[in-house]
């Protein structure tokens, strides 16, 4: 039987630079991505994104609106997971703590080229071309 998982990010933008986490995924790969988490009971999209943006980047941040949903599926612990994650269009506010040590080894600002290149996941570069074409 597939799991199902839903999720929240946000894509966040500030002086011209896009807002990264280097996490350690499940492949004990180290790679740089969009900051997301699951939504807890009782949220929206929005909130948990808005959330999850906080916990893993230490940045408050206010939405601009959806950039789109996507969907993959990939195996945790030989059991097959399908999960939609709802992307945001954020602006930084005001940085109100650190970054999740347990699962966030590092937040950088990138200039957005740069950025483009270091996003390694197809549907986080997906979210960033999406983001582009619409001018958030």
């Amino acid at each position: 039987m597939t799991e199902r998982e839903h999720s929240a990010g946000g894509l966040v933008v500030r002086e011209g630079k896009v807002l990264l986490v280097r996490v350690c995924n499940l492949k004990q790969e180290i790679v740089w991505c969009l900051p997301k988490g699951h939504l807890e009971k009782g949220e929206t999209p929005e909130q948990a994104a808005v959330r999850e943006v906080r916990e893993e980047t230490g940045w408050r941040c206010r939405s601009l609106g959806p950039i789109l949903q996507v969907g993959y599926s990939f195996q945790r612990q030989g059991r097959l997971v399908s999960k939609k994650v709802d992307w945001f269009a954020m602006k930084a506010e005001k940085k109100v703590g650190t970054p999740d040590a347990l699962e966030v080894l590092k937040v950088q600002w990138a200039a957005l080229n740069r950025a483009k290149t270091m996003l390694q996941y197809p549907s986080d570069k997906q979210v960033f071309e999406k983001w582009l074409e619409t001018g958030k």
